[in-house]
């Protein structure tokens, strides 16, 4: 075998290794990563086939308890997505705060796994201050609309 020979498998073993562990790499973040989209992006472009997290604000009269299943409406005053989760909800739940909900899109409704009430009435989302400020629901500077203000 002649050096250039021996180089070459060297080289080519070391593109194999690392192309492996950049794969394990990729499968292991496949389960962990989870995407942020508001109602808009869902309406505009269906997606979470796969786990994603959506937020916003629990919609206004849209709010439906039986035991442990509940179903509401996130909007960002623009579009609507219909939840459904059965578990308890955090005592911070209500219509017309800010929701981010962790789950999966199912037949049009999204099966929340997860749902997790804002714990600040000054944090929303980064996302979802995007979306009103671009309805021009809300300005920088200004307060939060009267919808995500705690009662």
């Amino acid at each position: 075998m002649t050096r250039k020979r021996r180089r070459l498998y060297f080289v080519l073993l070391g593109l194999l290794g690392l192309g492996a562990g950049t794969a394990l790499v990729l499968t292991a973040f496949q389960d962990n990563i989870v995407f942020f989209f508001s109602p808009t992006d869902i309406a505009a472009k269906p997606v979470c086939a796969q786990r994603c997290t959506i937020g916003g604000l629990v919609a206004a009269g849209s709010l439906m308890k039986e035991g442990q299943n509940v179903s509401f409406d996130v909007t960002d005053t623009v579009e609507t997505v219909s939840v459904k989760y059965v578990g308890i909800i955090p005592d911070l739940f209500r219509e017309g705060q800010g929701v981010v909900v962790e789950g999966r899109m199912n037949s049009g409704v999204f099966m929340a796994s997860n749902v997790l009430a804002k714990h600040d009435e000054n944090y929303m989302p980064p996302e979802v201050a995007d979306a009103l400020k671009k309805s021009g629901r809300w300005k920088e500077g200004e307060p939060l609309p009267a919808a995500t203000k705690s009662n």
